[in-house]
């Protein structure tokens, strides 16, 4: 019988109704019409006695939801921002019920190019930054590897597996088994490899993946066939609001779990919640200016040198709660300073590209509960992305040489200052502190100009404020100064991220 049927029929058994029974009736039949179904209650958080592999979609060119992804760039829109910063809380707790994570891999940008230009896809690890720090990991914060300590951070594994590499991509000197992420070509099978070596380890946790739907789909049913879960996977992509999860009982027993954010992010860029972080203060560094003019002093203007281009180097975001304590990605003060940046920088700086290192390199950083000290180096990218994404502007890796290069200073100054691929052109980079100031004595040194060096070589351990400007004029002729800061106040390093 029909809802309205049904309804007619109780009505018409006589001429007079009791009104309990009439309130009953209308109550049962209230979700009776096609506009007021009843919703599906949401599942509950995943148990964390399982081996939980969540799948996040990040989005790209070809797979997004409108309005989140700038097509000329590749990367994020505003809104897409937004989105990944309110997905960040969404996931931390309806679907790890506020449970810390136990390890975040996410799409090794330099696998997936895009547009014409061949932009990196950096969108997997914006997608994954802010869930990030929402967790805390517990590393040494001493230089013994002792003193275990908690900080408002967590490392995202973003790095190469040892199988071909990316067409200028150089290869490091050793690869990192415990830093792998996820590659878009899947070469030799490289992520079904990563997460074979997970379910057959069978360790309970949360394990979660950012990378394009391509690669997560086929994530899904490669390793659902692979262990014969017999699992319904979804049969094509939805939307970025939805997560996936194949949660697997110690008994071997595996499940799919599909939660739905629902989210309605806007249009515009994410205004950070209270306290302001606005400051005028620059003192850290002592400022010094210095220029270099060609047939004075020595100096000579190397060959090939570029001319009208201005670099700003700035230093990775907040990332250490003491000295010795480094997952190589920021912490969660360092949040603050990079959603702030293209606040700060307005006014200060008109650039027209950004640079920073591939994600996808990694370094040595402080040793965790399991014994690994090796991270993927995701803090200076991830610290001018927001930047990017506020102005519209592509986003570029270097990737041909390596940060453990005895001769990265060299290298660093060849590939910004000579060529001519910078001739008339205005970049921001993103940068390691201990890397910066080797490259400026590296570029005074082309131009036979030593003596007129910086006068410190140590670039203070907590400033992350200044600004580097280095020009080179129309013929060549070199100023580099440091007397422009971005202007954000640090928090405690022990500060935790915002919240959206």
């Amino acid at each position: 019988m029909g809802c309205e049927k049904g309804l007619t029929a109780i009505m018409s058994k006589g001429t007079i109704v009791l009104a309990p029974f009439l309130a009953l009736a209308l109550t049962l039949f209230a979700g009776c019409g096609s506009n007021t179904t009843l919703a599906a209650p949401p599942p509950a958080p995943l148990s964390s006695s399982n081996l939980n592999l969540i799948f996040v979609a990040s989005e790209d060119l070809a797979y997004q939801a409108p309005g989140d992804i700038n097509p000329s760039t590749a990367n994020l829109t505003n809104q897409g921002l937004q989105r990944s910063l309110l997905m960040a809380t969404f996931l931390q707790q309806k679907v790890l019920g506020m449970e810390n994570v136990t390890e975040i891999y996410a799409l090794e940008p330099m696998t997936h190019l895009q547009t014409a230009n061949n932009y990196p896809d950096m969108v997997g690890l914006e997608t994954i930054q802010q869930f990030a720090m929402l967790n805390q990991v517990t590393l040494s914060s001493d230089q013994y590897g002792g003193t275990p300590l908690a900080g408002h951070s967590y490392p995202i594994n973003a790095s190469y597996a040892d199988v071909p590499l990316p067409i200028g991509v150089v290869p490091p000197q050793e690869y990192c088994s415990n830093c792998q992420g996820l590659d878009f070509r899947d070469q030799e099978g490289d992520n079904e490899a990563l997460l074979t070596t997970i379910v057959k380890k069978d360790p309970p946790g949360f394990y979660v993946f950012s990378a394009p739907w391509e690669t997560v789909s086929a994530l899904m049913a490669n390793i659902n066939n692979l262990e014969s879960y017999n699992l319904t996977l979804p049969a094509s992509y939805i939307s970025p609001n939805y997560i996936y999860a194949i949660a697997i009982t110690p008994s071997g027993v595996a499940s799919l779990i599909t939660y739905n954010s629902n989210l309605n992010p806007p249009s515009t860029y994410p205004v950070l919640p209270p306290p302001p972080l606005i400051s005028t203060t620059c003192t850290a560094q002592t400022h010094f200016s210095i220029t270099v003019t060609g047939g004075q002093k020595g100096a000579v203007i190397p060959a090939g040198i570029n001319t009208n281009e201005t670099l700003y180097i700035i230093r990775h975001a907040d990332a250490h709660p003491t000295a010795y304590w480094d997952d190589n990605n920021y912490v969660g003060a360092g949040q603050w300073r990079a959603l702030d940046l293209p606040n700060a920088l307005l006014g200060k700086v008109n650039v027209r590209q950004v640079y920073s290192n591939d994600p996808a390199q990694f370094g040595p950083g402080s040793v965790s509960a399991s014994g690994d000290s090796t991270w993927s180096s995701v803090a200076p990218p991830l610290t001018a992305v927001p930047y990017a994404i506020a102005n519209h502007l592509p986003y570029n890796l270097v990737t041909s040489f390596d940060l453990s290069d005895p001769k990265v200073a060299e290298k660093t100054s060849t590939f910004f200052f000579s060529g001519g691929q910078f001739s008339n052109q205005t970049v921001l980079l993103a940068w390691s502190f201990q890397f910066i100031q080797p490259t400026i004595a590296a570029l005074l040194t082309s131009y036979n100009a030593t003596q007129q060096a910086p006068p410190s070589d140590v670039w203070p351990s907590t400033d992350y404020d200044t600004i580097w400007t280095v020009k080179l004029d129309a013929v060549g002729n070199l100023t580099v100064s440091n007397g422009t800061c971005e202007g954000i106040k640090s928090l405690p390093p022990s500060a935790t991220p915002p919240q959206f």
